[in-house]
């Protein structure tokens, strides 16, 4: 028998204001859109900013739907917007803020499963790291260097 060991590393942001300029200036637009999450079942929004390489920003926000499995969650909005209309543009950065209707989120609300998986795959496809930074409503910010720290074991097309 071996073992793995699998470290990560995040930098971690006391507020929005520690942020790099730019950081703060795609964090704010991910709040702003976080506004018009449609979330009438989950009460929880969730707002994405995305820094193209060519300079554009896409925005998205979770759409829900009383047939849950057809929503879509806010960074597959705006990770699929980014590869339809921009298709040629790499993924540089990434801000993600989550709010609940309910509770103020305080923690920082790193992407599900199913958005991590469909981030890898633009990573993977653009070979080159996307910078991922996450907080809830309030508080820490969390950066990641690449998709990696949040998904070390990633399926990618090599496994096919």
């Amino acid at each position: 028998m071996k073992e793995i060991t699998i470290t990560t590393q995040f930098k971690v942001f006391d507020s929005v204001l520690d942020l790099p300029n730019d950081i703060q200036e795609l964090m704010t637009q991910a709040v702003e859109v976080r506004k018009n999450a449609y979330a009438p079942y989950s009460k929880f929004r969730v707002g994405v900013a995305i820094l193209l390489d060519n300079g554009k920003i896409v925005l998205g926000s979770n759409q829900e739907n009383a047939a849950y499995p057809s929503g879509l969650c806010a960074e597959r909005v705006a990770i699929f917007y980014a590869g339809a209309v921009y298709p040629e543009a790499k993924i540089l950065k990434m801000a993600i803020t989550a709010a609940s209707d309910s509770n103020q989120t305080t923690a920082p609300i790193p992407p599900c499963g199913s958005c991590r998986q469909s981030i890898a795959e633009y990573e993977i496809k653009q070979e080159i790291p996307i910078e991922i930074y996450f907080m809830g409503e309030i508080g820490a910010i969390y950066k990641s260097e690449s998709l990696k720290n949040l998904l070390p074991f990633m399926f990618d097309k090599k496994f096919l």
